[in-house]
């Protein structure tokens, strides 16, 4: 079990990138969460088998088909037995 937290920059909000995320997270069996940040950028936090994770994160660098992915960061952070994949709201006060 791993888990990934990846940012995401471009032209990334407004274009089904969040629930797109959602369901290919779901289709691999990935859990965690993603959200748009008030930056313009993507969050999202994945934890699973290390190969399904890893092919989450490489989707994450195209994203889907109306976005324009500019950047990606990704950390590695210990896992904490998440299940399920949500999309979370903004943060407020960020």
């Amino acid at each position: 079990m791993i888990r990934r937290r990846v940012v995401v920059s471009g032209d990334v909000h407004g274009v089904f990138f969040r629930d797109t995320c959602r369901r290919t997270a779901d289709g691999l069996e990935v859990a965690g969460w993603v959200r748009n940040l008030p930056d313009g950028t993507v969050e999202a936090v994945c934890e699973g088998e290390p190969e399904r994770v890893q092919k989450l994160v490489d989707w994450a660098h195209q994203g889907p088909p109306l976005a324009t992915v500019d950047a990606v960061s990704v950390r590695e952070e210990e896992p904490e037995g998440l299940t399920g994949f949500e999309i979370r709201p903004t943060p407020a006060g960020f």
